[in-house]
């Protein structure tokens, strides 16, 4: 995983086998957390190529169910589908799963650019400085001079890092998620703290 200094990263998850069946249906739950999006399907056999929105995200196989919307920003239950996971693995430096009921590759690329989520309840918690994604948006942004900059609006994976985006009205500032720049994330006072000038 490529942790940021001083150890401020998104998630480090654990690895797990293929959940068991179940045959009641899923209740849409209300901590719902987005992990990533459909990229298109890999094979033949139903098996589908994911986009994650996160780091090392192994340990999402530890959900029973994922849920599909073309929407990531909604809450409404109808707008998303659940699916049975039946494995989660990387492959070639990406990641991809095979779903309940998707058996072929035209089932697998009608899901392609959907994003899919899980109940936080079956995902291992967060450790000591390490966020999930949907942790920080909406989180308020204060500079260390105590100048609010905005609220976390959005991430961006750059590649080394994340980059919060971060909004206050019509403007947009785009900072890196690294220890030299955030400098106290509190998730559960809904703040967070950063070194970043008010006129950048």
């Amino acid at each position: 995983m490529a942790a940021a200094p001083g150890g401020l990263t998104r998630r480090r998850l654990r690895a797990r086998g293929a959940a068991p069946s179940n045959t009641q249906a899923p209740v849409f739950p209300a901590d719902l957390l987005v992990l990533g999006r459909v990229a298109g399907a890999f094979g033949i056999q139903g098996w589908l190529k994911l986009q994650a929105l996160g780091d090392d995200p192994d340990g999402w196989a530890e959900a029973r169910t994922w849920w599909f919307s073309a929407q990531d920003d909604t809450r409404d239950g109808a707008a998303w589908r659940p699916i049975r996971l039946l494995a989660c693995r990387p492959h070639g430096g990406g990641l991809i799963a095979q779903l309940q009921g998707i058996e072929d590759r035209d089932a697998a690329l009608a899901l392609k650019n959907q994003y899919f989520a899980a109940s936080r309840a079956e995902l291992p918690p967060p450790a000591a400085d390490e966020y999930y994604w949907g942790d920080l948006i909406g989180l308020t942004v204060t500079n260390t001079a105590g100048v609010v900059l905005g609220t976390v609006s959005g991430l961006i994976e750059s590649g080394a890092h994340a980059v919060l985006e971060v909004a206050q009205g019509d403007r947009q500032r785009l900072l890196p998620f690294v220890a030299e720049v955030v400098h106290k994330v509190d998730v559960a006072a809904g703040h967070i703290t950063v070194a970043w000038d008010a006129d950048w």
